[in-house]
This record gives structure tokens, C-alpha cells and sequence, in this order.
């Protein structure tokens, strides 16, 4: 069996799988029989371990109980998810996974944890368009996974300001567009979860950046703002204060959660046609 150094093109996903398959022949475990320790198929281990299926977490832990590993697959199969995302990136998606509040504002594209998998697709390909399909699609999966955070027991309130460009800025094509307004108008169904829109009506709005305030229940708040260069994290108090006064003043100019699902909803009508 041909071990990592002799593959120096493998995906941190595809590492991930053949890792899976050589303890796995090594502890002399069919693929059914792992399947049934983690809880999955036969056929999941075989995509996992061909590295064309992104394995969920449960499926890590249970490895690690047929192997006897502790938590090491656990902790290969956080590393690869976090690879997938931009060097800049990861370090505010470990912040995400704890945070209470994630309050997002939107200015051209909606924020990755609320997209399909199409807009995903469309917008990842826009930034990377000379990457190879398998590497973006793993992309892609890590990007909507970003959305697990919310299936937690006790998730974190999520609240988007969706300038009106958002909705409007043709993604992909029109079918792409209105799933992905199916996709908000279901979000808007969940507790946890407040969405409204910055229409163009309201004017000039306070500032023209994305960026995203992540609160703790213990510990300060942080801003992520984006720029052309990629993301940036933001800790001193004196920023972060006036970042939440902007986001303030971003909520009372959009409209009211109720008139904002009315518009989405219109917006999906325009797509759907």
C-alpha cells in the first residue's frame, strides 16, 4: 500500500481516507465491519477512504473506537477541514465554532454559512478559477459544513444583515438564485437564526465592508472584516466597540425581520419565473 510521501498531490481529505484504509487492513477490518463500529455503510467507508466523501465527525470518533486511537482521527479530520479554508481564514473559523453571537453583515455575496452548495460552487470557483475540481469541492464541503455549528443542542444566535445586493447580484444563474432564497427563507424559520435585509431605499449605508462581530460568553468580542487581501481579525477594544456601534446602526436602517422575508421572498418569485 503506497503511503502518503509517495503521493505529494493527495488533498488533506484523500490523506484522510487512505490513513483510514491502512490502520483499518492493518487492524484486519473489513470496510463492513468498521461501518458498523463508527455506524455507517459499507459503501460510506469505501467513499470516505477513497477521499470522495466528506466524513463527518461521528464517523472520525468511531474510527478512532474500532482502532483503538484516542482522539487521533478526530483531530486529522479537524486539520483537513480547516486546510480547506484560505490560511487566513482558519483562524476565524475555530473562533466561530465557539462562538455565542455571530452577527454578519453582507455586502455583495451571502455569508458561507447560509449558502447551497451551488452558490458555494459559484462563488469559490469565481475566486479559484484554475483549481482543480476535486480541491474545490472539498472547498465547497467545508464551507457548508460551516453550517453543522447550528444543529448543536445549544447553538449560537445567528443574525445577518443581507444588503439588498446580496439578493440581487445574479449568482451562478437563476436557478442557483432562487434555491439559494428557498435556502434563506428556511433559515428564517429557525429560533436561533434573524435575518434582514439593507435595502437599497435605505440609502447610503454606514459603511460598505463585510464583516462579522463573533461574542463569547467569556472573553472579547472580535471583528472579521474582509479586504482584497483576505480577512482580517480585529481584538483590541476600541475597534471592536465602534464595529458593534456599525452593526447597530446597520440593524435599525434595514428592514424589520418580518419585511425582510417578504422582500426574500419576492426575490425568490423573480428567480423562480
Amino acid at each position: 500500500m503506497p503511503d502518503d510521501e509517495s503521493q505529494p498531490d493527495l488533498t488533506p481529505l484523500q490523506s484522510f481516507g487512505l490513513d483510514v484504509q491502512q490502520v483499518r487492513l492493518a487492524r484486519k477490518l473489513t470496510m463492513k465491519q468498521l461501518g458498523k463500529v463508527a455506524g455507517y455503510s459499507e459503501s460510506y467507508v469505501s467513499k470516505v477512504e477513497a477521499g470522495k466523501m466528506v466524513p463527518s465527525e461521528q464517523f472520525a470518533v468511531g474510527c478512532d473506537r474500532a482502532f483503538g486511537t484516542g482522539t487521533l482521527f478526530l483531530r486529522q479530520l479537524r486539520r483537513a477541514l480547516l486546510s480547506d479554508h484560505p490560511s487566513w481564514f482558519a483562524p476565524y473559523i475555530q473562533l466561530e465554532l465557539r462562538a455565542t453571537e455571530i452577527l454578519d453583515y453582507s455586502t455583495m455575496f451571502i455569508m458561507g454559512m447560509l449558502q447551497t452548495v451551488e452558490y458555494a460552487r459559484a462563488t469559490l470557483r469565481a475566486y479559484h478559477p484554475r483549481e482543480a475540481r476535486a480541491v474545490l469541492e472539498e472547498r465547497v464541503a467545508a464551507r457548508i459544513r460551516r453550517r453543522e455549528v447550528m444543529d448543536r443542542p445549544y447553538p449560537p444566535l445567528l443574525w445577518v444583515v443581507l444588503h439588498e445586493t446580496c439578493l440581487r447580484t445574479v449568482v451562478g444563474d437563476r436557478q442557483v438564485m432562487a434555491r439559494q432564497m428557498e435556502r434563506l427563507i428556511k433559515e428564517a424559520e429557525n429560533p436561533h437564526v434573524t435575518l434582514q435585509v439593507l435595502p437599497f431605499g435605505a440609502g447610503t449605508p454606514v459603511t460598505g465592508t463585510a464583516f462579522t462581530l463573533l461574542v463569547f460568553d467569556n472573553g472579547p468580542t472580535v471583528v472579521h472584516a474582509e479586504s482584497p487581501q483576505g480577512g482580517r481579525l480585529y481584538e483590541d477594544p476600541k475597534t471592536t466597540k465602534n464595529a458593534t456601534g456599525v452593526y447597530h446602526r446597520l440593524r435599525a436602517d434595514a428592514l424589520s425581520p418580518d419585511l425582510s422575508l417578504t422582500r426574500i421572498k419576492d426575490m425568490y418569485k423573480e428567480y423562480a419565473a
